[in-house]
């Protein structure tokens, strides 16, 4: 990754609404009208034409982003695409927030007694000698109560 992007992420990303057009952006090429559409379909909310292009454009200036011109209709669209350095800063990015997540939700997670796998929500929860455990499955608990008897 350039080492100017790198040290300008806290810049670039300042807030969800460009997060998420980078999410676009990193499923694949797409023009200005294409991003602002899909990002109202998937958020609810609606995006400014001038945060969007403005944005486009400083990621073309930083060479986190090229553009070509394609022919759609009758129109010719700028068509907009992550270069390499562009798709390394949203796999960083989506590792971040991956983590951010994680330390979110981890005090709603359970944990298998019986394989580990953590859940979310609607773990399967059976009393075995007198102590609620947690468990992925009835198919887990039952195999971690097989285990217990043939010890």
């Amino acid at each position: 990754m350039a080492k100017e992007a790198k040290s300008n992420i806290d810049d670039i990303i300042s807030d969800f609404s460009r997060f998420y057009i980078l999410t676009i952006l990193y499923e694949g090429p797409a023009h200005g009208y294409s991003i602002i559409s899909q990002f109202k379909k998937r958020v609810k909310k609606e995006i400014s034409p001038s945060l969007v292009y403005p944005f486009l454009e400083e990621l073309e200036d930083k060479g986190l982003v090229k553009h070509t011109l394609q022919p759609l209709g009758d129109k010719v669209k700028k068509v907009f695409e992550l270069t390499a350095a562009g798709r390394e800063l949203c796999t960083g990015l989506f590792k971040r927030f991956a983590e951010l997540v994680s330390i979110a939700i981890e005090p709603s997670l359970y944990v298998c007694a019986h394989c580990g796998c953590k859940v979310y929500e609607g773990a399967y929860r059976e009393v075995i000698d007198g102590k609620e455990m947690a468990f992925c499955c009835m198919h887990c608990a039952a195999s971690y109560k097989e285990c217990k008897r043939s010890k």
